[in-house]
């Protein structure tokens, strides 16, 4: 499904956390159709692609004179933060955390724990949380709370997708890829059980495949 603008381009209006509902290729059209547990092309690749520059130019920009320390949320988050990093024109430090809410499942138990925790010492730091997706906020929330704890300069937050509708409270992101309705997605490092991360796009997910 493709959102027009007046350009007739099928792409919706740009802008930082715009909804952009992007006509699949033909090479992920296939796929989806080949998996009945996968539904819609939510964002294709090319559009990721895209918004992934946009973001590391901004990036680039807020922190030109300012070293940044980049915390990947694992295990979602690593495609994007691989991408991301490159597309930011600044050396970059990484460090990786690994929470878990989900399990198996493809509703979150509402419980957060730490898996793997940060090797380096955040006091001074500026730090940019990259987020894979945002459903309800609740992770994050814990992860800032958790961070500030440590001191840092500064912590920010670079999330991929937010699930609109979700969030009890805003969830005071500084950086947003797209925002896309609440419908449970995989691919691009988003998964179920361990499934669908290496697809290149991102597309809803139908527990219940007729």
């Amino acid at each position: 499904m493709a959102v027009d603008d007046e350009s007739g381009s099928g792409e919706a209006a740009a802008g930082p956390g715009v909804t952009r509902w992007i006509d699949p290729n033909p090479t992920e059209l296939a796929a989806v159709t080949a998996d009945p547990h996968l539904g819609e092309v939510v964002v294709g690749a090319e559009a990721l692609a895209r918004r992934i520059a946009e973001l590391g130019a901004e990036i680039s920009a807020d922190y030109a004179d300012t070293p940044v320390l980049l915390v990947g949320v694992l295990k979602g988050a690593f495609m994007f933060m691989a991408d991301l990093s490159r597309a930011i024109d600044l050396p970059v430090e990484f460090d990786f955390m690994a929470v878990a809410s989900y399990g198996n499942a493809t509703k979150s138990s509402g419980v957060v724990r730490i898996v793997k925790d940060l090797d380096v010492d955040l006091s001074g730091r500026h730090v940019l949380i990259v987020e894979d997706i945002i459903d309800s906020g609740l992770t994050l929330a814990y992860l800032r709370k958790n961070l500030l704890a440590r001191h840092p300069a500064s912590v920010e937050v670079c999330a991929l997708l937010v699930r609109d509708g979700l969030q009890k409270s805003d969830p005071d992101l500084r950086y947003v890829g797209f925002r896309i309705p609440p419908e449970f997605v995989v691919g691009y490092g988003l998964d179920v059980a361990e499934r669908y991360r290496g697809l290149p796009f991102i597309a809803t997910y139908q527990e219940d495949a007729t």
